[in-house]
């Protein structure tokens, strides 16, 4: 046998071996990271987040080391493309709500009751906090796909992600005469609420927690190894559900 021949057939050898190992070191990440899935169960999103960032440094590490594998004057090529595992999207899916912009508010509210010798009035001044952010929860089925070295994210349409945000608490009533009912106080709340939301969700706002969410999404594909990242954001239909 000539020694060109020899020289492939080693050439050859040494590529199954490396994607053998390639292969095997793939798997045993993802035996570690469902591992880690289980234990850290409902952990804060940026613990999720640093397993995924130290999960695909470890790959990527690895894809560095193999490619540097040399046997005499033989030169092994090695794909280091790195791929999106089911168990991966499973772990950013988990962080759930993500907030990136919060809006405090205040809000004064009146209202009068007119009497026959006199009105009744009661003014009261509400706060709260909007936080501005997306659920993982509600992305679709086909949210992260990935071509070679290119990875395209589609998040769920910016949002309030909680409607309760009024700090009750700090609720002062800065004016009551008269007698008034817990419905009219009710009443009294839904308005300031309203009012809220008018000044907290705009389009300023939407379009800033938005701007947060895609710089955070592709400086975190960036750290998983991905050279291109693409993140767009899901349309919101009428009916209230991302296409």
């Amino acid at each position: 046998m000539s020694k060109k021949k020899k020289t492939q057939k080693k050439n050859t050898t040494s590529k199954k071996a490396i994607s053998k190992t390639k292969k095997e070191q793939q798997n045993n990440v993802e035996l570690i990271l469902e591992y880690l899935l289980k234990v850290l169960g409902k952990s804060s999103k940026w613990v999720l987040i640093i397993v995924l960032v130290l999960i695909a440094l470890v790959l990527a590490l690895g894809a560095y080391l193999m490619d540097k594998v040399s046997d005499n004057d033989a030169t092994t090529e090695v794909n280091q493309s790195i791929d999106v595992t089911p168990t991966q999207i499973a772990a950013m899916k988990q962080i759930g709500q993500w907030e990136f912009l919060s809006v405090s508010d205040e809000e004064l509210v009146d209202t009068l009751r007119p009497g026959f010798f006199s009105d009744d009035e009661l003014i009261r001044i509400y706060y709260g906090t909007m936080r501005l952010g997306i659920d993982m929860n509600d992305v679709s089925e086909s949210w992260i796909k990935q071509d070679k070295d290119t990875i395209e994210v589609t998040l769920p349409p910016v949002k309030l992600l909680d409607e309760k945000f009024i700090d009750e608490t700090r609720t002062k009533s800065f004016f009551e005469s008269g007698s008034w009912s817990d419905a009219d106080r009710e009443a009294m709340y839904q308005r300031a609420k309203q009012r809220m939301m008018a000044r907290g969700l705009s389009k300023s706002n939407l379009e800033s927690a938005e701007q947060n969410a895609s710089r955070q999404f592709y400086q975190m594909m960036r750290s998983m190894g991905f050279e291109f990242v693409k993140v767009r954001f899901a349309q919101m239909p009428k009916e209230g559900k991302p296409k």
